[in-house]
């Protein structure tokens, strides 16, 4: 079974961006972890008006440098870095007992052992409408074959390409996971009038609702939105990729370990599938955001994959816009206030 992103509160808590603190704990302290100029300009200009003191540190969380958020009980951090179990050790002997991440995803930290060591972890909502817009240009870059065309046009050569693009009112499309994005998605599909098909725990969905193995035999492409857990943890793995249509396509802006990739790349070489649109990866941890142009990648499949002229791979930043941005940095100050006052809102 699959989970809508709903489903992560069991874990982590959520706030709604539409939602504001009741009240601000006046002077509360929070040390805000990994933090990039423009998140810092955000957290030093929300500062005052929420009443907080951010100390900004620019380096990811990690055992060395956890004790600078001494006397301060919340802290904030960035999805970018995995937080080790000995870092969350150090934020406890420090005092901390609040990590808010910047993500709507906990993946990058384990929740079960920060309570073990007394610290919740709490997740952020952000503008649903920056991944989903993200994922119909993925789409629609990839049945349009658009890697191919560009490749060709910087090369100066400006013929017609040998396969035609599909029109998205031709097709059916599968949304697995029916979360705030996955539902955002199937909205701007509607307007595209293809058939849409989705997979999700939830009782209702915006779509007709089928199982998902049913699901990925009848879809030309899928988009996953799920959230990454023992459970969802290679959801399309081999069986599933080979049992998917012939020709059909898999766009991926969740997390990358809900695809086996060696899977989705044998079955993209030997041409089962019509090609992928990958904004997240397995191993892009310590690639992506970071500049290899002069350095080697060890990550064979990501190689592969980019050799493809029918595969799009972009570097985990179908979040990364202006409105979600403000949106992750509120959101996170307002939950280190609500853990502050007691005003913890459960999903």
């Amino acid at each position: 079974m699959t989970h809508s992103e709903p489903a992560r509160a069991a874990a982590c808590r959520t706030r709604s961006p539409a939602v504001r603190p009741f009240a601000a704990v006046a002077g509360t302290g929070i040390t805000v972890y990994g933090c990039e100029q423009d998140e810092a300009d955000l957290f030093r200009e929300m500062a005052p008006r929420f009443g907080v003191r951010p100390t900004i540190v620019e380096a990811a969380v990690s055992e060395a440098n956890a004790a600078v958020a001494a006397g301060n009980r919340c802290v904030s951090v960035s999805h970018k870095n995995r937080i080790p179990d000995r870092a969350l050790r150090a934020l406890s002997r420090a005092g901390v007992v609040y990590v808010s991440t910047r993500s709507a995803g906990c993946d990058h930290v384990d929740v079960e052992y920060a309570n073990s060591v007394g610290i919740t972890v709490g997740n952020v909502a952000y503008s649903p409408d920056s991944v989903a817009d993200y994922t119909l240009m993925l789409m629609l870059m990839a049945v349009r074959g658009a890697k191919a065309t560009i490749r060709r046009t910087d090369a100066h050569d400006y013929r017609l390409g040998d396969e035609r693009g599909k029109e998205l009112r031709d097709l059916t499309v599968g949304v697995v996971g029916a979360g705030r994005i996955g539902t955002a998605v199937m909205d701007r599909l509607r307007g595209f009038g293809c058939r849409v098909l989705a997979h999700d725990i939830r009782p209702t969905t915006p779509a007709e609702r089928v199982p998902l193995d049913e699901l990925l035999q009848q879809v030309d492409v899928v988009t996953l939105h799920t959230p990454l857990n023992a459970d969802t943890h290679h959801l399309l793995d081999r069986r599933r990729i080979e049992g998917m249509k012939r020709g059909a396509y898999v766009v991926n802006t969740g997390r990358g370990p809900l695809l086996d990739t060696q899977a989705l790349v044998s079955a993209l070489e030997s041409g089962g599938l019509g090609g992928a649109a990958l904004d997240v990866l397995e191993g892009e941890e310590g690639i992506f955001y970071a500049d290899r142009r002069n350095g080697s990648i060890e990550n064979d499949l990501l190689l592969r994959l980019q050799g493809m002229p029918n595969v799009i791979i972009s570097p985990h930043s179908a979040y990364h816009t202006d409105h979600a941005l403000v949106d992750t940095v509120e959101n996170s100050i307002v939950n280190c206030l609500d853990f502050e006052s007691r005003k913890q809102h459960r999903t």
